[in-house]
């Protein structure tokens, strides 16, 4: 029985499922001279490549939009919802 390959490339969709090091994760994630995406040092796809400044922006984006959904779920219990009348003309 042939063995099958732990890492490679799939449609275009890097995977790794070698057993990662420690010093193997913190390399690739910090990858200086890279683009934004990198392969994952484990499991399937991209992640973002801390070293580049667009990765940092995306990150505080996505803060924000955590920041405001949360905030925006506690003021909707305030909220209390009036009946509306709709009117139909034939």
């Amino acid at each position: 029985m042939s063995e099958k390959p732990s890492s490679g490339e799939l449609f275009g969709v890097p995977y790794n499922f070698e057993r990662p090091s420690l010093s193997n994760m913190a390399s690739s994630y910090w990858q200086p001279g890279e683009g934004m995406l990198v392969e994952k040092p484990f499991g399937v796809g991209y992640t973002l490549n801390l070293a580049n400044w667009r990765s940092w922006v995306v990150l505080a984006v996505a803060g924000v939009l955590l920041y405001q959904q949360q905030s925006g779920d506690e003021s909707e219990d305030d909220v209390v919802d009036d009946a509306v009348e709709v009117v139909v003309d034939d």
